[in-house]
């Protein structure tokens, strides 16, 4: 039998399921290579977190790990219903409450800050606190950047669509809705997520993107669908990532692309802030910092702000016997049935 506890968060609703205990240690040297001992040695254990009968489709995890930068206070890997991303900022955020309540960094009223190594590299998190409560917490991105611009892809359904794609510690197709012939506020969110989805997978199957620096992070992660609001109005944008997942939260790693692609358009300005609301209603304040050394033209770091919340806490247990133990994906149909 096997026992894994955890405690679990949200931020604008996306969850944030941590591993408290339970999880074995990985030797990986860095975090990436844990990243992959991770994938390829333990991924029954992530597939019965995040998956049927103890999650759901839009459940997202944290397996907090050693870290390997001199600066972080600990390491994390971010997983979802299909496997492990790079970067999330939503996930951050409530690290940012998760690390000041569990103890592991000493609060410091007003602000606390620290660094946590995340696949795509370190975040330094900024958390406001007083009477020893954490409330809005922010962090400074990776290196950002635009990897094309105007890229016109041919989309089932959908004809010619021209997107952008952009770096926030994960690489995201942006475009707004009226690309795909829908509109963000009235179109179905099911259809949406499906014009999302198609994009994706053409793009996966078309394009070649590499990362300037680290190979394993050089994939399409989503795409992500805003409406035609301006540079100084709050802006509405849904997440379509890994397998049709569905952010609820308007995304940390995705704001963080958002805010590099505006200002590389000339949109927004170094210093400026813009609210990005999700599905939920909820907001993330993103502003980019400035320019940074890194192997990619006009890279930028951008600070993502909001808040995260406590949900609950308990523990799961795996029966050696339970068929089901490690999670399953509700088939579309009886024939997708493995046969026993």
């Amino acid at each position: 039998m096997t026992r894994l506890s955890y405690i679990d968060y949200h931020t604008c609703g996306e969850p944030v399921r941590i591993v408290a205990s339970g999880y074995p240690a990985l030797a990986g040297a860095t975090i990436l290579d844990k990243r992959r001992q991770a994938r390829e040695r333990y991924d029954h254990l992530r597939r019965a977190m995040m998956l049927e009968p103890r999650g759901h489709d839009g459940m997202y995890g944290v397996i907090p790990v050693a870290a390997s930068h001199p600066e972080a206070a600990f390491g994390v890997l971010f997983t979802h219903n299909e496997g492990y991303s790079t970067m999330c900022g939503h996930a951050t955020i409530a690290l940012g409450r998760y690390a000041i309540e569990q103890g592991l960094v000493r609060a410091t009223e007003p602000v606390t800050r620290f660094a946590i190594e995340a696949p795509c590299g370190l975040l330094r998190l900024a958390c406001e606190v007083a009477d020893g409560k954490v409330d809005a917490v922010s962090f400074e991105s990776v290196p950002a950047f635009v990897e094309a611009r105007d890229l016109v892809v041919p989309v089932p359904g959908y004809g010619d669509v021209t997107t952008d794609i952009a770096y926030g510690g994960a690489y995201y197709c942006i475009l707004p809705a009226s690309r795909f012939g829908l509109d963000l506020m009235q179109t179905p969110v099911e259809e949406i997520v499906a014009a999302a989805g198609a994009l994706t997978d053409q793009v996966r199957a078309s394009v070649s993107i590499t990362h300037p620096t680290e190979p394993d992070l050089g994939f399409l992660y989503g795409t992500i669908v805003t409406d035609e609001a301006g540079p100084n109005e709050d802006s509405f944008n849904l997440c379509v990532f890994a397998e049709r997942q569905i952010d609820r939260s308007p995304t940390g790693s995705g704001v963080t692309a958002r805010m590099a692609l505006d200002h590389a358009k000339g949109l927004i300005s170094a210093g400026q802030s813009r609210r990005i609301r999700s599905i939920t209603g909820g907001a993330f304040t993103g502003k980019v910092i400035g320019p940074v050394d890194f192997p990619a033209a006009g890279a930028v770091t951008v600070e993502v702000g909001g808040r995260g919340h406590l949900s609950g806490e308990g523990s799961f247990v795996i029966e050696a016997d339970d068929p089901l133990g490690h999670g399953f994906v509700l088939p579309k149909r009886f024939a997708e049935i493995e046969s026993s």
